[in-house]
């Protein structure tokens, strides 16, 4: 029997929304707004036979039968299911690594964005805070033999969490102050169970050294497949990278000559970064270069008409505290089911407190100004804030693209961005060196994610690799060698998304100009690279 697709897809949509809290907020659904993730074991097996029922309910659609737009829907949803049922049932995460059940991102969505009146985001906001002690009860329960650098992290992800509910819940109850009462002993009571998982985290880190966060190939392979949804192996993946790092330095030597003449070598590629490095902001301007950054690339595409702008709300801020520790940076949009015009949020984290000067100073020196423009058009303009609002507006005969944004196609976009951006002129050659640096550090993330996982790559080469190969600061090689041990497969999905989306780039046909093509790419969402393909027209 050939199953309907449409109105199938629509089911394990809402069936995928329920069971997932995280996913309803990442697509913008409202309804499950009160609800915490159920990661009991109970909980979890529930999710997994959902998803083994909805995985052999899309196996019998025949995606033959389908127009182009479905066909490509089914294999996104289908992949989407898999992914998940692979995560729950083989990788376990949930089991070994704490940060998967920190609340903070699901509180701050309620506190930060005023989609909804502050009466109505202050009810759900205390049934999610009501939930959280039995949460991390019941984290404490299913968490066994944690790595070592996942509970170092969660302590400090934990205590942000807490003090977000500190200090951000007073200003949305000052809206609501007949609320108060209810809500305000719900949430002492969340932010002691927050400081006390915090502090039980630090016990399991001084009780000694727990799993390894290597994954192994078997499983670090699954899951990149999972993560890319693309046609190349993980050998391929590593081979391209490995040649175009060749190819980038004589590109980064070549421009290291003009910048600062003498001979095309390394010697004169760290004389050129260096000079550039001097001038850099600090942690009380940041924000302020990310801000300048945004209003001169936006010119930039207006004037260039690269890609057409969307005039959607931005926010650059601090990044909260309960997600720092893994990225430096990122962009955190509305999702594609949202309704309310809310912002996206620009977020750059600031150096820890703990830090020596030395580190600081090494910290942004890799953030530099030029390095910031090159980032603000990787994160903002013409990146991620204008490729996903240009995503938001895409409308199917299904949700599945609003659930299913591929991160290979929206980083891959981001770094293409980039190389539009400075092939146009942007910021002349000190942005150009700079986004070519970035380009070593694509290729190394990638390398990186392969040999940490499968080839039991040591600290030792691993920071040599990127402080010499990739020119990097010290202090940006050693948080990329954390966020290699934290995570594992999406450092990938930047060189894999880069090498396919500017291929598609390069594709334009003759007589559509630069401008409608890319909003042509970015008219169906966020699909995978290969299956953009295909909706474009091969």
């Amino acid at each position: 029997m050939t199953l309907d697709f449409a109105p199938l897809a629509e089911h394990i949509a809402d069936a995928l929304l329920e069971a997932s809290p995280e996913l309803a907020a990442d697509a913008g659904d409202h309804r499950f707004d009160d609800r915490l993730p159920d990661l009991s074991p109970d909980g979890v097996l529930a999710d997994v036979n959902m998803l083994r029922d909805a995985s052999g309910a899309l196996s019998q659609v025949d995606p033959d039968a389908l127009d182009e737009a479905e066909r490509v829907d089914h294999a996104i949803l289908s992949s989407l299911v898999d992914r998940r049922l692979f995560e729950l049932s083989e990788l376990k995460s949930y089991q070994w690594d704490p940060l998967w059940h920190n609340p903070g991102t699901l509180l701050h969505a309620l506190l930060a964005r005023p989609f909804a009146p502050a009466e109505q985001r202050l009810h759900s906001l205390a049934r999610r805070l009501a939930q959280v002690p039995d949460a991390l009860a019941t984290a404490r329960g299913v968490l066994r033999d944690c790595p070592r650098i996942h509970l170092e992290t969660a302590v400090g992800q934990f205590a942000g969490t807490a003090a977000l509910v500190r200090s951000e819940l007073p200003q949305l109850l000052a809206q609501e102050p007949g609320l108060a009462d209810q809500v305000q002993p719900l949430a002492q009571q969340a932010v002691a169970a927050l400081e006390e998982f915090s502090t039980w985290c630090a016990r399991q880190v001084e009780r000694g050294d727990g799993r390894s966060p290597r994954l192994g190939r078997r499983l670090w392979e699954a899951k990149l497949w999972y993560t890319l949804d693309t046609e190349l192996t993980a050998a391929d993946v590593l081979k391209r990278a490995q040649e175009n790092l060749r190819r980038v330095t004589e590109e980064l030597r070549e421009v290291a000559v003009a910048l600062e003449g003498g001979a095309a070598d390394d010697a004169t590629v760290r004389r050129a970064l260096d000079r550039l490095a001097d001038s850099h902001p600090d942690d009380a301007t940041i924000i302020a270069a990310a801000r300048a950054a945004v209003a001169d690339t936006t010119a930039f595409v207006r004037q260039h008409d690269l890609v057409s702008l969307i005039d959607d709300p931005l926010v650059i801020e601090e990044m909260p505290e309960f997600s720092r520790g893994v990225a430096v940076a990122y962009c955190d949009p509305p999702g594609a089911l949202e309704t309310a015009q809310v912002p996206t949020f620009y977020c750059i984290s600031p150096t820890p407190a703990g830090w020596s000067p030395e580190r600081v100073r090494s910290f942004y020196r890799e953030y530099n100004h030029h390095s910031i423009k090159n980032l603000t058009v990787h994160e903002a303009m013409p990146g991620h804030f204008l490729q996903l609002a240009h995503g938001r507006r895409y409308r199917g005969s299904t949700r599945v693209r609003a659930l299913g944004r591929s991160g290979t196609f929206t980083e891959g976009w981001a770094v293409y961005a980039e190389e539009l951006m400075v092939a146009n002129g942007y910021g002349g050659l000190a942005v150009r060196a700079q986004q070519l640096k970035m380009q070593l550090r694509m290729s190394i993330n990638a390398i990186l994610d392969q040999l940490v996982h499968c080839e039991e790559l040591s600290e030792a080469e691993g920071m040599a690799l990127m402080l010499e190969q990739g020119f990097q600061e010290e202090g940006e090689a050693a948080g990329k060698w954390r966020r290699s041990l934290l995570s594992s497969a999406q450092l990938s999905t930047y060189f894999v998304g880069w090498a396919e989306v500017s291929e598609i780039g390069r594709a334009r046909p003759d007589g559509v100009s630069v401008r409608d093509w890319h909003d042509r790419m970015l008219s169906y969402g966020c699909p995978p690279p290969r299956h953009l393909r295909a909706l474009l027209g091969g």
